[in-house]
């Protein structure tokens, strides 16, 4: 077990303001791997006070030498992919290949892209008698999950940095340590001190405070809809900026011309991936009344092939609730056809892979956030029917639509409520923004769209 003190505040680790720890958990064993310390609100004000000293030097560096900086960041992350893949498997419990293929390898793609945006991003632009300048909204407070602990502080960290803005990361307290290594690459890229800042804590104190510091300028946020909300509501109360990624309850519409097979097991490897702990993770799968019992035997027999490939959950309460959800399922009356609440094994924090059928709209499992390896599979009549049922929850965060022409998955996707299809399987862009409608968020993330959250517009007259 490694003890790791000290926080990463205006270019140095400098020691806590407090004593408390909090112990980082393996969730395949269970067993405490290091410490790390709990920030206070004084942490927080110290942060803060060093991303404001840095924010005037750094919004009026030029972009391309803060696509420089990016640059160097992804390269020294890319060196490091395997410390940082090796770190988030002992800390999420993620399957290492799956560390090596997206916990390390989609942060280092998306550092890359703001490298080039930041360089050819028109940060200046005439429009008739006017020119539009497009200027850093200021200190930028970036409050993450444990899901994706990387990608998703560099999804919010490496826009904002692009943009000229200084950011203060308060990474989830199950998953800091990949947050340390990623403080010693920017450090080592040479960015001016204060510009990036890392403060590890519990979220009601240190994310709290983060939220509520007057210093900050626009608060980040990734997680649940329901801290979304308080968080909404505390910027609301100063009239500050906030950006939200929250839940979702993606559809996955199978439509009666689609390669059935394949869709299914696509569908259930996309629940599956990460243990179901994706906000965009396509949850409920809609089948035609005429394919239905098809298609649950081939998600039945599809999720069998997971139950020794996925890792754990992230800690003892998430396994406890998604176990509460899965026995919620059966007494609602749904059919368990793979997995159940029972544990597969005695240690870690493993839950089997879980599908339902004869899943009916109003049930908790079809409505509610899981966040595990669960799918609900329900059956719909006709076109209208599915988008109905696709459109039927508080989300719109994602989702997939198949079917045997494109042109056919296209039309139906255009009625979705959601901010992000996958046609047939389309691959995920790093360059594409992503976020929801609804209950989902507010903003987006990733490629111009991402970029444009962190700046805002000076118009001068001529």
């Amino acid at each position: 077990m490694k003890a790791h003190d000290g926080m990463y505040i205006g270019g140095a680790w400098r020691p806590a303001a407090g004593h408390d720890v909090i112990e980082v958990v393996n969730p395949v064993d269970e067993q405490v791997i290091g410490t790390v310390p709990a920030g206070t609100a004084e942490d927080v004000d110290h942060a803060v006070r060093a991303a404001r000293a840095a924010l005037p030097d750094w919004a009026a560096t030029p972009p391309a030498e803060r696509a420089a900086r990016l640059a160097a960041l992804r390269d020294l992350l890319a060196a490091r992919a395997d410390e940082i893949a090796e770190t988030v498997t002992a800390e999420l419990g993620s399957p290492l290949k799956f560390s090596q293929a997206v916990h390390a390898g989609v942060p280092i793609a998306v550092a890359g892209s703001y490298a080039e945006l930041a360089a050819t991003y028109a940060f200046e632009e005439k429009t008739g008698n006017s020119v539009v300048h497009h200027e850093p909204v200021g200190v930028v407070a970036a409050i993450t999950p444990w899901n994706y602990p990387l990608h998703q502080i560099v999804a919010k960290v490496a826009p904002a940095l692009a943009a000229g803005c200084a950011v203060v990361v308060k990474p989830a307290e199950d998953t800091p340590l990949v947050a340390r290594l990623l403080a010693d690459a920017v450090h080592e890229a040479g960015f001016p001190a204060g510009v990036f800042n890392l403060v590890t804590g519990l979220g009601p104190v240190a994310g709290q405070a983060l939220a509520e510091h007057p210093g900050v300028d626009l608060v980040s946020f990734t997680g649940s809809t329901a801290v979304g909300r308080r968080i909404a509501a505390i910027a609301a109360g100063q009239v500050k900026k906030v950006a939200l990624e929250l839940g979702g309850k993606s559809a996955n519409v199978i439509l009666p011309s689609a390669d059935l097979a394949k869709a299914v097991n696509v569908g259930v490897a996309n629940v599956m991936s990460n243990s179901g702990q994706t906000c965009s993770a396509w949850t409920r799968m809609l089948v035609h009344r005429d394919r239905y019992d098809e298609a649950v035997e081939l998600a039945a027999a599809a999720a069998a092939k997971y139950g020794e490939r996925i890792g754990p959950v992230v800690n003892a309460k998430q396994q406890a609730r998604v176990r509460g959800y899965i026995e919620k399922g059966v007494a609602e009356g749904a059919r368990l056809v793979a997995g159940g609440p029972e544990a597969p094994r005695e240690t870690g924090y493993f839950v089997s892979p879980t599908v339902f059928a004869d899943v009916t709209e109003d049930m908790t499992i079809a409505q509610e956030e899981i966040f595990g390896p669960v799918l609900s599979i329900l059956r719909y009549e006709d076109e209208e029917d599915a988008l109905r049922i696709a459109n039927g929850t508080v989300y719109g965060l994602a989702g997939a639509v198949w079917a045997g022409d494109e042109a056919e998955a296209v039309a139906f996707a255009r009625g979705m409520e959601t901010g992000q299809v996958d046609i047939n399987g389309g691959r995920f862009n790093p360059l594409a923004p992503f976020g929801g409608y609804k209950q989902s968020g507010i903003g987006r993330e990733l490629g111009v769209h991402g970029l444009t959250e962190y700046l805002q517009t000076k118009s001068l007259q001529f």
